[in-house]
């Protein structure tokens, strides 16, 4: 086996009684879900889609969008999974990028996506619904049950693709960032051994599938044949329940997941007992909820700092506390660097831009190499985000470069303002940008969600804040207090929305 698609068929050999995936009140042992894959691989080939061909997926947590993922490796199918969110233009633009040869969805959004596919040639009839016919889409259950239950015998690579997963839009255009199927047995590997998971694992996911910090725990959960749980969609009490009734040992959660489900009513550390990783990647999680959660449930927390083209450092919980301000440091066979602006390499505690090197990097963004030569340069990856090393090694992250705020010529960086503002007890979750101001030009702004609505207001947490930055070009110029942050798919504040709301028609002003 030399490609991620034939692990199931593995699992289903030698462990074919074990519960391979849980979804609500429904199970699969590992002999049942390889043969849906077969079927599902099968219709795939019939449909025409061969090695390389784009299957496109529009789809909220379900089994059926697994299914897809699994059966595609199969076959050598590209998997391009776009978030449920995307409007109808989105979905066009992405799919029509990708050359989508096949497009699945669920009733519910065939609407706006049907529109996006009338304007995808490659796609032709080849669409498709998950929960039955509808706007005139397919019936995928009945295309999937009268497919061939013969395994297809297409030969896959180590250096095929597998993915093209496009990036949030958080920091800009969407960008396709291609993965190989190597690359994915990587993540499988590297993340089994780094999270300690075994066969006898119980790997919850409650977060988006389409997400690729999902493939974190998804792969190494495929790889060794643990029990794989999917939750329709985060929701803290049901995830603690979750916890609780199946004994999961494996999680991941953004840091706004960590911070509901600590704040959730029926939270209980016993509740948790069964946790041996509860990983946080996506964000930072602020101090303030790190040192709450490494104290209620000791010994259990990781943190991950990566990008999806191919870099990252695990914090391992042996090292939660002692290193509590990192984000820990390279796998095995990846290398760190932090550069400064002339290109040298920073001292120790000095701040500069984050490099990488790792066997995991993308094969390139897709169809834009001007892009792929500007993040990869030399073999390394530059991040675009700032951090500096300590004497042991561990990186600190600082901000990202294009978040930092120019005040007056002093560089102010939103995270540390935010971990002041972080400690206020009526704020849940805070995010820190920069404003126009016609004497600085910019200066720090914050917007924050309350724990419980009225529990304090703009004014009283502005000064609060500006009473303890530890400068004064940190103080906040005002607080807005918001129901809730625009988030991408993945949960990850979209920090740059906010701060355009304040940009837009103000900057010829200044």
């Amino acid at each position: 086996m030399l490609h991620i698609g034939g692990l199931t068929a593995r699992h289903a050999r030698y462990r074919p009684k074990e519960t391979a995936l849980v979804f609500g009140d429904r199970r699969w042992d590992w002999a049942a879900f390889e043969r849906r894959l077969i079927k599902v691989a099968s219709a795939l080939n019939a449909a025409g889609v061969g090695r390389g061909d784009a299957v496109v997926t529009v789809l909220p947590n379900r089994p059926e969008l697994l299914e897809i993922y699994w059966a595609a490796a199969k076959i050598g199918a590209v998997v391009v999974p776009l978030s449920p969110m995307l409007m109808g233009e989105g979905i066009a633009s992405l799919a029509g990028d990708a050359e989508a040869k096949v497009l699945v969805t669920q009733a519910s959004l065939a609407a706006a996506v049907g529109d996006a596919a009338k304007r995808l040639p490659t796609v032709g009839d080849r669409f498709w619904s998950v929960d039955g016919a509808a706007h005139g889409l397919a019936d995928y259950r009945k295309i999937v049950d009268a497919a061939s239950e013969s395994a297809p015998t297409t030969a896959v690579a180590p250096e095929d693709v597998y993915n093209i997963m496009y990036t949030s839009g958080t920091t800009g255009t969407p960008k396709g960032i291609v993965l190989t199927h190597q690359i994915r047995a990587l993540y499988g590997t590297l993340f089994a051994n780094a999270f300690r998971m075994a066969p006898e694992s119980v790997v919850m996911h409650s977060g988006s599938l389409v997400f690729n910090g999902a493939f974190v725990t998804m792969m190494p959960c495929f790889t060794v044949g643990a029990r794989y749980v999917l939750a329709a969609q985060f929701d803290a009490p049901e995830a603690i329940e979750t916890i609780a009734r199946e004994c999961v040992t494996h999680t991941m959660m953004v840091p706004s997941q960590i911070v509901a489900l600590l704040s959730a009513p029926n939270f209980a550390a016993a509740k948790l007992a069964s946790l041996e990783t509860l990983l946080s990647l996506g964000a930072p999680l602020h101090q303030e909820h790190k040192d709450r959660l490494n104290a209620l449930l000791p010994g259990r927390y990781y943190e991950l700092y990566g990008l999806t083209e191919g870099f990252m450092t695990i914090l391992d919980r042996d090292d939660a506390v002692r290193k509590t301000g990192s984000v820990g440091v390279p796998p095995p066979f990846q290398e760190l660097r932090i550069l400064g602006e002339d290109g040298r390499e920073a001292k120790t505690g000095e701040v500069g831009e984050i490099a990488g090197r790792s066997p995991m990097l993308m094969r390139e963004y897709y169809r834009r190499p001007d892009l792929t030569a500007e993040a990869v340069r030399g073999g390394w990856l530059f991040t675009g985000d700032l951090g500096f090393v300590d004497a042991d090694g561990f990186l600190h992250l600082v901000d990202r470069k294009k978040d930092m705020i120019d005040s007056g010529g002093v560089k102010v960086y939103p995270r540390d303002v935010e971990e002041i503002a972080a400690r206020h007890p009526a704020v849940r979750e805070v995010t820190v940008f920069g404003v126009p101001d016609e004497k600085w030009g910019e200066s720090p702004f914050a917007a924050v969600v309350l724990a419980a609505p009225g529990a304090t207001n703009e004014e009283e947490l502005r000064e609060w804040i500006n009473a303890r930055v530890a400068a004064r070009y940190q103080r906040v110029k005002g607080v807005e207090i918001l129901a809730d942050f625009p988030r991408s798919t993945a949960g990850k504040i979209l920090r740059r929305e906010l701060r355009d709301r304040h940009w837009q028609g103000r900057k010829s002003k200044i």
